[in-house]
């Protein structure tokens, strides 16, 4: 019998309205024990059962996989009933069997009703994650649910979570084929007809920034005859789609060399690689060199806050990014400008983005607030998953 957590008298609220978490200073006691990771129950300080999920000791003490007294027990029919929901949905959304796209987040953690596990597809492989020691464990049952609802259209599973579980709670975990085998390391996807050669094994996250796809394909409409520059541009996925819509030149920067040799890779793979140039620098010291000779620039940092701890000094660093910015682009330029701090909200990334267009001293209108796509959903009851915002801006 799992171990049963007992919250605090007026603890259980959250999770009334189906917050997936459990914070320890809600906890009461425990009846039983639990490791890191083993499934427990939850019940309200009056003894009602109020769902079940992993145990971590931790601040979030319990990721909750379902609510209610009658939540079912995490087997093989759960996994799968939970994969399968998510593949639906993407079905729904025209992710799925798509000429021109093959690669879409299947699973997106909290937003999935699956706290702690990111699941991404890049043609017939699916790409595990685990953040946490309870998805950890339960790999092999992911495993067997994810050949259960892609069937043939799954060669391989890789995962990838020894770079998000801690040691101790996997102290055996280490990067592997949970089915099929490397294929070498260069995999050519597709997304909205453009090629992508992403690197699974070895690459950040896993392999490849799937989020800013919808924004990708905003930026092409803005593109076409403009001088652009892709900061912190990782793979290049911003430059392929000015690229590939017409821009007159593509400048790509990122400190990280293994990052413009995957950017140069991919721009290789579209027609117009003499107009692109990438260079291995601190964008800081790039922006520095260069005034008003881009008129479409793309800001998009890795996080700068994974904490509320350091949420001001992020604020600070969005701040003295964007004034680099907007003080080097050209007049009349768009400024494509994000934040992926989950700390970090909408309201308060636009207040950085103002004070640095007063520091510039230039003008600006915002076009569009953009947000991730939708397979990363947001559940309502979970707002703290909506990590990326950005703004586009027109800069006098």
């Amino acid at each position: 019998m799992p171990a049963t957590i007992t919250l605090k008298p007026g603890k259980d609220h959250s999770l009334r309205r189906f917050h997936p978490w459990v914070f320890s200073g809600a906890i009461a006691r425990m009846q039983g024990e639990a490791v890191e990771g083993e499934v427990v129950t939850v019940q309200a300080s009056n003894g009602e059962l109020l769902g079940m999920g992993h145990y971590a000791p931790g601040s979030i003490a319990v990721r909750m996989l379902a609510f209610g007294a009658d939540a079912p027990q995490p087997d093989a029919a759960f996994w799968e009933d939970r994969l399968r929901n998510a593949y639906e949905l993407r079905q729904r959304l025209g992710l799925t069997g798509t000429g021109n796209t093959n690669v879409f987040r299947l699973v997106h953690a909290e937003g999935d009703g699956l706290p702690g596990l990111i699941i991404d597809v890049y043609g017939d492989v699916a790409v595990i994650q685990a953040h946490s020691a309870g998805m950890y464990r339960t790999r092999p049952q992911i495993a067997a649910a994810l050949q259960a609802v892609l069937g043939t259209h799954l060669r391989a599973i890789y995962d990838k979570s020894a770079e998000t579980v801690p040691a101790k709670a996997a102290p055996e975990a280490k990067n592997n084929y949970l089915l099929g085998e490397s294929t070498g390391n260069e995999h050519i996807v597709e997304e909205n007809g453009h090629r992508f050669a992403v690197d699974w094994e070895t690459g950040q996250k896993t392999g490849f920034f799937i989020d800013q796809r919808d924004n990708r394909a905003l930026l092409a409409r803005y593109a076409p005859g403009r001088r652009v520059l892709n900061t912190f541009c990782y793979t290049g996925g911003f430059s392929v789609y000015a690229l590939e819509a017409g821009a007159e030149l593509v400048h790509s920067v990122d400190s990280s060399k293994r990052a413009i040799e995957l950017t140069d890779r991919n721009a290789a793979l579209t027609a117009h690689a003499d107009r692109h140039e990438a260079y291995a620098q601190d964008v800081f010291s790039f922006l520095k060199e260069r005034h008003n000779q881009y008129d479409l620039i793309v800001l998009d940092p890795p996080a700068f806050a994974k904490h509320l701890s350091a949420r001001h000094n992020a604020l600070m660093g969005y701040k003295r990014l964007n004034v680099a910015g907007i003080k080097q682009i050209a007049p009349g330029g768009i400024l494509f400008t994000f934040s992926c701090s989950q700390v970090v909200s909408m309201e308060l990334f636009e207040g950085a983005i103002m004070a640095a267009a007063i520091e510039a001293g230039r003008p600006a209108r915002i076009l569009h607030r953009l947000t991730q796509p939708a397979d990363h959903p947001v559940s309502l009851f979970h707002p703290e998953g909506e990590y990326l915002k950005g703004l586009v801006l027109a800069v006098e």
